[in-house]
């Protein structure tokens, strides 16, 4: 079921039609971006679990490009984490990537067109990003250390952008950010402006820049959807007077 309605999604992108979901867009987007790239025009109908898609081209969707992609891409995010890292060993590492490879929920999921295994890949990632920064608190301020502070404000954003679940290691990388600071400030050798550069730099990295990417995402989204479509209603008069085939389209609507 969730393939048919997270395929729709993906048409309505394709077809610049408007639309309303309760998940943030950018699985969505991603999504709809594969099928376009591959060939797909956006014409199945998503009617029902169990269509056949017949001549449509919906492989860039649902794996070759996507899904299976980025699912391809966990296992060696696992290992990075766990072996070079975190436990520093190779047979932990090794194990850990032979159990996420041969897990048969990831098998599954990783063909169809969802947003779960996006959602892993930002999710790992972020993990990834924020155990190496860690790793390069003996050197702060450097280009390393600027690089994975920002690629874990980049992957919280995505988390986030895909789906809501994402606030979970959010949460995560905020208590990790929580103890670091306490950490510095317990350090009295380290002056209160270095603190302060700290403060601040983790401000920019992990609050700023998620908010403005996450923030982006919807700016592509309202701008890419300009048809009207389903979920209309939900929104001002205002809003709908700027889709294209709306009964308000280009009226003008008093303040």
């Amino acid at each position: 079921w969730d393939e048919t309605h997270f395929g729709k999604m993906g048409s309505y992108y394709i077809n610049r039609t408007f639309f309303f979901d309760v998940h943030p867009p950018l699985g969505k987007m991603l999504i709809g971006l594969a099928g376009y790239l591959s060939g797909y025009d956006g014409t199945f109908p998503f009617q029902k679990p169990g269509d056949r898609y017949e001549q449509h081209s919906y492989i860039g969707m649902r794996g070759v490009r996507l899904c299976r992609l980025v699912s391809s891409w966990l296992s060696f995010l696992c290992l990075s984490i766990q072996m070079l890292e975190l436990s520093k060993s190779l047979p932990a590492a090794l194990l850990t990537a032979f159990i996420l490879i041969f897990d048969t929920g990831c098998i599954t999921l990783s063909q169809y067109i969802l947003l779960d295994p996006i959602l892993m890949f930002f999710l790992m990632g972020a993990v990834l990003s924020m155990v190496k920064c860690n790793n390069c608190a003996d050197r702060p301020f450097s280009a390393s250390w600027w690089f994975w502070l920002s690629l874990t404000g980049v992957n919280l954003a995505g988390a986030m952008g895909v789906k809501f679940v994402g606030l979970f290691v959010v949460l995560l990388v905020g208590l990790n950010t929580i103890y670091d600071l306490w950490d510095l400030l317990g350090n009295l050798s380290l002056s209160l402006v270095v603190f302060g550069k700290h403060l601040l730099a983790r401000v920019l990295c992990l609050i700023v820049l998620p908010l403005a990417l996450y923030t982006a995402m919807f700016a592509v989204h309202f701008a890419v959807l300009n048809r009207s479509g389903p979920g209309d209603g939900f929104f001002s008069s205002a809003f709908q007077s700027q889709l294209i085939g709306n009964n308000l389209h280009n009226v003008s609507i008093p303040e």
